[in-house]
């Protein structure tokens, strides 16, 4: 957990070095600072340090939320689209849950920790309409991502590195609680675990090729202008 926080946290850095400041680089950058944040949290519950288990639980939980909202409008950001409708959906509905798991009394109650992961312990009513929510908008992300690649062809390697990279997140999640089905419990510590995949894939394809699209932008007004 310790491990993956400063890899995802270092990555968020080199970002914030490397990349001029853009929709694109901001997002990526909360999303890494997202994903190191839950692994702090859960090596916190887990060691004890800092804030009690149950308000640690509730930063983890509050900070992972945000994910699938902000891939949504990274997605939207690579392909160039103006989408507000969709991606005021996916921030509205993370904003109903991060409110919820940071705010209710009864929400988060505790953890148990085991070698691998953690298991949180959260209000039961909630469990399937945020995984519906986390799975959902993952979902139509690598869709769109996909979709959208095969249209764009001048965005097509961002956009299809974002769909592997939620497919690397997602598959081995997904296959994880398949073989063993009461790892569904612990859902979010298992899958932020394999978040380190999606962090790479960020930082090692989806970035670099968002500015060869910016750059190609700029390339063609140019020549435009020049035209001109």
């Amino acid at each position: 957990m310790l491990a993956t926080f400063f890899i995802e946290f270092s990555f968020a850095f080199y970002t914030l070095w490397r990349y001029r400041l853009t929709t694109i680089s901001r997002l990526a950058t909360v999303m890494l600072v997202t994903l190191g944040t839950f692994q702090l949290a859960e090596y916190m519950v887990c060691g004890g340090l800092g804030w009690t288990n149950v308000e640690w639980a509730r930063v983890g939980y509050g900070a992972i939320a945000l994910l699938p909202a902000l891939g949504i409008h990274l997605v939207v950001a690579l392909a160039g689209k103006k989408l507000p409708v969709l991606v005021g959906a996916a921030y509205a509905s993370c904003a109903a849950f991060v409110g919820f798991y940071l705010l209710a009394e009864s929400a988060v109650s505790g953890q148990t920790c085991y070698a691998n992961y953690a298991v949180f312990h959260v209000e039961q009513g909630s469990i399937w309409p945020f995984m519906a929510y986390y799975y959902g908008w993952m979902l139509v992300g690598t869709y769109l991502a996909s979709r959208w690649g095969n249209e764009l062809p001048a965005r097509k390697k961002a956009l299809h590195a974002m769909a592997v990279g939620y497919l690397v997140f997602i598959l081995p999640t997904t296959t994880f609680n398949l073989l063993d089905p009461s790892t569904t419990k612990a859902i979010p510590s298992i899958m932020c675990g394999f978040a380190v995949l999606l962090a790479f894939v960020l930082v090692v394809r989806v970035l670099p090729n968002s500015v060869r699209i910016r750059n190609s932008a700029q390339g063609l007004r140019n020549s435009l202008r020049l035209r001109v």
